[in-house]
Formats: structure tokens, sequence, C-alpha cells
């Protein structure tokens, strides 16, 4: 490697707005970043990685200001007109990378005609090379999509192609795989591990999973609260951490639960589907349809008090089995009993009685709180919506709170003053304040940092053991599934591929897919200096 940095950043300090939680968003960091060389930034949410991104594009938000410190590119002073050309971004949600109504080759066209490639046929054939490069199926017709016909997977790819359209020397990626199913996430890694060594650029890798750093990473910075507590070769830190704060990102990595001793006799059924398959009907011309079964011939068995996790990429059909067993979603054959009773009875709408043992956690704890209502009032008012007197439910709502680590203060306060952390488990307050027999979790940990997605898991297991309600547990992440369930169904393209104990599909696996799904877990089989991380430490 050259000795002079593609990107260096000495004593860099960014300074927040008047009254933050903090004085700087970054303090006193540097880094360098060489040809060929991959650096990872890692942290929690906060951390100040994306602000020092930020600062490496010279794309500061107003209300941020570099207050010390220097920033050079090949040794001369960072110049923001080499955006696009010498240095590319690749953000974290590429949908929003996107406009929704230009086609994918008109947007990457528009880079290069921004950046002084003339020529339409020169710029239809650079693009057309650029989808080639990074393995997209059919240019032409992706070429030709909008962004809502091509999967996420693909969008990230579409990104990935526009921030090397003109081989930069340096690579900024921004969490680029956190949205991602495992198996697109490890194909999305290799990608631009490959296309960077290939074409001998620089790597500034931003992440808050060490499981992807393990996979990537020539050289490592930790940050916390906005300073470099840690920082060396990848070998070296992931396997010999000397800041505490390292080892606390390690420690919170999902690991496999230890095995439960089987019940005999076993617990009671709450909810058993059997057969259960839903078909999506599209209308094709005058009077034709095209049809495309979501969920085929699906059957589960969730027990009093156990975790029964599904777990598939996206398309699986997770989500829409989830709704077919909540009757927001019609099935088209199959049974679903709960707690004994056949639910065809009640139709298309389940009695309350019913709804108030289903309760349902989500992905998203930002978007499922009213940001007008006071938290006691949210928890409060699911009890009270299913029978309890405004005392009962108050003092239920106030112990709920206090039971998943909220302090009293917590009642009266608003959603927006609450960590992304924080609001999940008000939401799992709120999901337990009707007392349910069932709790479903869809992908309810997927959109938290690890230590944050350690402590809600923690929560989850110690909540189960208090109250004995059953849990469906929804997730892409099998280092997540293991860390919580106790049944496992692997799910592709709508049907069953596996399904039984956690440590059987773990260790003895027997369906291709699930072992291609293990193989993809970040950090799988990279040396860390003494330490080989395997599937057996990622989990």
């Amino acid at each position: 490697m050259a000795d002079m940095p593609i990107l260096a950043l000495s004593d860099v300090t960014i300074a927040l707005p008047q009254g933050s939680d903090r004085a700087h968003a970054v303090r006193n960091l540097s880094l360098r970043v060489a040809a060929g060389e991959c650096v990872c930034l890692v942290g929690e949410s906060g951390s100040g990685k994306s602000v020092t991104g930020m600062a490496a594009l010279g794309l500061l938000p107003a209300a941020l200001r570099q207050v010390a410190g220097s920033i050079s590119f090949n040794g001369a002073p960072l110049d923001p007109t080499l955006r696009g050309r010498e240095i590319g971004m690749i953000f974290q949600e590429p949908t929003a990378s996107l406009d929704p109504i230009m086609r994918v080759g008109d947007q990457i066209e528009e880079v290069l005609l921004v950046h002084g490639l003339r020529g339409r046929a020169a710029r239809r054939a650079r693009a057309l090379e650029l989808l080639r490069a990074v393995q997209l199926p059919e240019p032409e017709r992706i070429h030709r999509a909008y962004p809502h016909q091509v999967s996420g997977g693909q969008a990230q790819r579409i990104v990935i192609a526009m921030a090397l359209a003109f081989d930069p020397k340096l690579l900024i990626a921004d969490e680029p795989t956190t949205a991602l199913d495992v198996t697109t996430q490890a194909e999305i890694l290799r990608l631009v591990r490959g296309l960077q060594r290939e074409r001998g650029a620089g790597l500034l890798f931003i992440t808050h999973d060490l499981g992807v750093v393990a996979d990537i990473a020539d050289h490592v910075i930790v940050m916390q609260h906005g300073v470099a507590v840690e920082e060396g070769p990848a070998a070296r830190v992931l396997s010999n951490p000397s800041h505490p704060y390292t080892r606390k990102l390690l420690a919170a990595l999902p690991r496999r639960r230890a095995p439960r001793p089987i019940a005999r006799p076993l617990p009671e059924p709450v909810l058993e589907a059997c057969g259960v398959t839903v078909t999506y009907r599209t209308p094709k011309g005058l009077f034709g349809h095209t049809e495309l079964a979501a969920v085929r011939d699906v059957s589960l068995t969730l027990r009093r008090g156990q975790t029964h996790g599904i777990v598939g990429e996206s398309g699986s059909g997770k989500s829409t089995l989830v709704r077919a067993l909540l009757h927001l979603e019609p099935r088209d054959a199959g049974t679903v009993r709960i707690q004994g009773t056949d639910t065809a009875q009640w139709g298309t709408r389940l009695p309350r009685d019913i709804r108030q043992r289903l309760q349902i956690v989500l992905q998203d704890p930002y978007t499922a709180l009213n940001p007008r209502q006071r938290i006691g009032d949210t928890v409060a008012e699911a009890a009270r919506i299913h029978g309890a007197s405004a005392k009962a439910a108050q003092d239920r709502a106030k112990a709920l709170l206090e039971n998943v680590g909220l302090s009293e203060q917590a009642y009266r306060r608003y959603p927006h003053e609450f960590s992304g952390g924080q609001r999940q488990r008000i939401c799992i307050a709120r999901a337990l304040a009707t007392q349910p027999d069932i709790l479903i979790a869809d992908e309810a940990v997927s959109a938290l940092d690890v230590s944050i997605q350690a402590q809600i898991l923690a929560l989850f297991r110690d909540l189960q053991e208090r109250l004995g309600f059953a849990m469906l547990f929804v997730t892409h992440d099998l280092r997540v599934a293991s860390a919580i369930c106790d049944e496992i169904t692997v799910m592709r393209s709508g049907s069953v591929v596996e399904q039984g104990p956690m440590e059987q599909i773990f260790d003895t696996p027997t369906a291709p897919y699930t072992r291609s799904l293990l193989a993809a877990i970040p950090g799988n089989a990279r040396q860390t200096g003494t330490q080989h991380v395997t599937a057996a430490d990622a989990i």
C-alpha cells in the first residue's frame, strides 16, 4: 500500500448544537484509509460514525460544525467537488437513495451526465457495464425498471453501481447491509469488498455489527459518544479487545441459549396451524389473473411458555403467515386453532376476547406509538379497550413499565423523549397490557443496535418465564433466533423447508437452504488472530 493515505482525518472535532446531550458529535478523531484497505468504524447509534462519514464527504448538515482538526484527500485539503468522481458513497437505505418516478437506468445515467460524460450512447453503455459489474441479472431489464420493481438487495446493488460510476479512489459505505437478509447481506459484503480490492480503492465501512467487521475489515476503529475508544488490526481487536466498550459489543452479539429441559408431558398447545395456504391473485387482461402462492401448506404448533421462531428471507412468506394466523389475511386452505378452538367459525374477524389473547410487537418502534399520547396512556388504553377499569388499567400500565425496565417518570412522558430501545420496551409493555396468552414479535429487534437487541431479547426471556405466555418470533436472523427460540420453522418461497428444535436446526440441519443461511451468518469463517470465528461463535 502507498505511504500516503487516500483519506486522512487528523484530530477532527465536530460540535453539536447547543442544548444537545453532549458538546461534540465527534471529538479528536484521527483515522487513515489507504488504497486497497478496508477501515471499519464501529459503534452504536449516536457514537458519531455517520457524522464522520458525512465530514469525509464534506456533507455535514448546517447544524454541525467542524471546529478543529483537518481532513485531507490524497494529501490535499478535502475538495467537496470530488464527490461522485473521486469519492463514492453507499447509503444505508437504498430505496431512499433512488427516485421512485425515474427508471433505474436514467438515474445511473444522470450521475454520469452530472459529472461530465457526454453522449447518450456512451452513458447507456457505461450504465449497463456498471449493472453487470455489480452482478445484477438481466441488466437490460433492470435498466428499464423502476425502483419498486426490484428487490431490496437489487436496489442496494444499483446504489453501489452509482457509487462506482467513475471508479472512485475512496468508497464510503454507511450501514449498507443493515436492512438486508442474511444471505443478501453476505452477497453485498462480498461484492463491495471484491470490487474495492479489484479497483484498488480505499473503503471506509460504517457498521454497528462486529460480525460484519469480522468478514471484511483490515483495520477497526471503535467509537463511543464521539470518541475513538479502541483501534487496531481487525484480528487483534476482535480476538483480544482492550477496551470495556469493545468487549461489551462483542458480548452483545446474539448467542445460543442453553437448551431448556423438555417438560413431560409437553405444555399444552395455545396455537395450532395445519396446512395453511394463502394465494395472491393479480388481474391479468380483461378476464384472467395470475396466482402466487405466498404461503403453501404450512403447519406449526406453539406451546404455552415456549418460543417458536419463523425464519426466512424477505419474500419467504413469514409476515403473510402471521397475518393469516391473525385473520388479517384470508386463507385458501388450512385450519388455525387457538387454545383448541377452530377460528374458522368467526369468519374474517376474530372476537374481542380472542384478540385480547393475541398481541403483536412490530418491527419499527418509531411508527408504532402515537406521538401525541403520553406513554402511560398508551399502555393503559390497551388494557381499557379489553375491559379493565381506568384505575386498574393505570396500575397495570405502571407495573408493566416497571417490568420492562422503565422508571416511574416514564408514565407521563411522550415517545420522542425515548431512545429506540426504550420505545420497543414501551411497545412490549403495551402488548402485555391485555395479559395475552400469545405474543407475536415480528422482526421486533432487527432495527436495534446489538447491545439494545441483547437487552430486548433478555427482556423477552425474563417476561416469558414470569408471565408464561407463548411467543411466535419472526426474524430473518438465525443468530437472533438461536438466542431465544425453542422450536424453529425455516421458510422459503412460502413453504416450510425444515422444522424442529433449535438445537437440531443449528447442529444437524438437513435442508441445503438452512445450511446456506447458517453459512451466511456474519463472521462465520474469519480467522481473527488465534481465535477462529465460526457459526457457533457468531451465535
